[in-house]
């Protein structure tokens, strides 16, 4: 087998790397292209990540390996949070932090709405107020505009892999994190779901770890398992 090299992009909550892994057919070595910490910033009270630094550093990181010529590329980030796209593409709102306050009492929101062991049997994972599902219905209750113009959920390491390669999908193992994926059926807890009023329309199709997702300059764009646990 001949000498093989890919790029991995992988983001914690507080610092991001791209890294090339390099195969001989035997073992694996890793390559540390590019280092940067993932800072937060805050605007009117609401605490955001900063998506389009990060999109840079993950842009400086890809060109520091260009000369490896890597087959492919994919990334991982932490879970729970998402971006929503318009019916374009586009970026509706910058992606918010699970530390935020707007999760604040949507726990008992929900658990008025539909009792929380019918949620636990749609879902199958611990309660916790970061949930995607909590984070959501806090859009849905506020009547966030955001919700008029929602055409797609992705979740956080989904947004940058469809800004990579074009595809609009959900990761498997991050989709796990959202509270909102039902193990059962293998497929969105949709059902629940409608019931909380968070519209389950805009919600794309779950892949497994490894699908192809198209092209980023040349390379191909995998889906690598992207929660970072």
């Amino acid at each position: 087998m001949t000498h093989q090299t890919v790029i991995a992009v992988d983001l914690g909550a507080e610092s991001g790397r791209v890294m090339a892994v390099h195969f001989d057919g035997q073992s694996l070595e890793l390559e540390e292209l590019h280092r940067f910490p993932n800072t937060t910033v805050t605007v009117n009270g609401t605490l955001h990540w900063n998506f389009l630094r990060l999109w840079e550093d993950i842009q400086a990181g890809i060109v520091k390996g260009k000369a490896l010529n890597p087959l492919s590329i994919g990334v991982d980030t932490w879970g729970v949070d998402f971006g929503l796209l318009d019916s374009q593409g586009n970026l509706v709102g910058n992606p918010v932090h699970y530390r935020d306050g707007r999760t604040t009492g949507m726990m008992d929101i929900a658990f008025n709405k539909l009792p929380q062991a019918d949620i636990f049997a749609h879902t199958g994972i611990q309660f916790m107020p970061i949930n995607t599902v909590y984070q959501m219905l806090s859009i849905v209750e506020n009547q966030s505009p955001q919700l008029e113009i929602a055409d797609t959920f992705l979740t956080a390491p989904d947004l940058l892999n469809y800004w990579l390669t074009g595809t609009k999908v959900c990761e498997f193992s991050n989709a796990t994190t959202t509270q909102m994926f039902n193990p059962t059926t293998g497929t969105w807890a949709t059902e629940m779901m409608d019931k909380l009023g968070i519209p389950s329309e805009i919600f794309p199709e779950i892949v497994q770890p490894g699908t192809r997702l198209g092209e980023y300059e040349g390379k191909a764009g995998i889906a690598p398992a992207c929660h970072d646990t």
